[in-house]
């Protein structure tokens, strides 16, 4: 199934500049564009080629690593990927760390106190995290931290040479990408822990005389847990695509702003790849997520056996 996704990734990829309306070299090149330059251009981009031809010809390449050029830089698109992919990537595992660190604690409290002012107000939170879109988010923690407050800096991703400069111009967009996946992990984390706060071995150790903190840290939260860290390993495809907005809002340089550059240039080399690469790390990611839920739950390697 993974490779079966990969495939029609790229083959998606592939054929994009043909479902898009429009000749792709007339558009880059603009209204005044010789007819010589137009096809020049289509050449180069292999436009000239049937579609099957095209399909094979980027096929070919991707799999060899050559995601081809940038139209206007001539630079390998593999290359402009490598300098931004490494702040998405810190960008989204930050974000991740993030939910994790806020998210299992808070749904962990409000299980502990079911059908409480406290549970009651620990769900409308989660709930609000939810449904707030990244950009909103974003917008709103800038507004706040940044400009009113000035606690942080506003835009930029500073430099991995000063890693404190760096942490600093790191904690809005981090913040803005993880507001949702806290609320989701926390409701997840809260449904977890109820659950397995009624089965027959917790009720065993009730029995036994052990304390409520015990119960609860020792015993549920290590199972309540599981499908928490399995659905954030889960995220980090989701994470990267949410990168996008968050990096335009707070002006980072990163995979989601190269996407962004590229489209309004029409530079399809440079979407086609950095789309790839995002979709590759997407893919990869659900499959982490199905095999660290088998690492983490021995039930299910006990009803594979069966």
């Amino acid at each position: 199934m993974t490779l079966m996704a990969i495939l029609l990734v790229m083959f998606f990829l592939s054929v994009l500049v043909n479902i898009v309306p429009g000749d792709p070299a007339e558009i880059m090149l603009g209204p005044r564009a010789s007819t010589a330059l137009i096809k020049q251009v289509r050449q180069e981009m292999y436009l000239d080629k049937p579609v099957y031809a095209q399909v094979w010809h980027f096929f070919y390449n991707a799999v060899h690593g050559n995601l081809g050029h940038d139209f206007f830089s001539h630079q390998p698109v593999t290359a402009l990927i490598g300098d931004v992919l490494p702040h998405t990537l810190i960008l989204a595992v930050a974000a991740l760390l993030l939910s994790a660190l806020v998210g299992i604690p808070l749904g962990v409290f409000a299980a502990t106190k079911p059908n409480t002012w406290t549970d009651r107000l620990s769900a409308i939170v989660s709930i609000s995290f939810i449904t707030t879109p990244y950009y909103v988010a974003g917008l709103y923690l800038l507004l706040l931290f940044a400009l009113h407050w000035a606690l942080l800096p506003a835009i930029g991703a500073g430099s991995l040479d000063h890693p404190w400069s760096y942490l600093t111009h790191l904690i809005l967009p981090a913040s803005a990408l993880a507001i949702t996946w806290i609320g989701y992990i926390a409701r997840l984390v809260r449904a977890s822990m109820l659950e397995i706060l009624n089965a027959n071995y917790v009720r065993t150790a009730r029995a036994f005389g052990l304390s409520q903190r015990k119960i609860y840290y020792k015993y549920a939260l290590k199972n309540a847990v599981i499908p928490a860290v399995a659905v954030l390993t889960m995220a980090l495809g989701d994470l990267m695509s949410g990168a996008v907005f968050v990096e335009m809002i707070f002006s980072r340089s990163g995979l989601g702003s190269l996407i962004v550059h590229a489209i309004q240039n029409r530079n399809y080399p440079v979407v086609r790849g950095s789309i790839l690469v995002i979709a590759l790390i997407y893919i990869f990611a659900n499959l982490a997520a199905d095999l660290c839920y088998r690492w983490l739950d021995p039930r299910i390697r006990v009803e594979e056996v069966g």
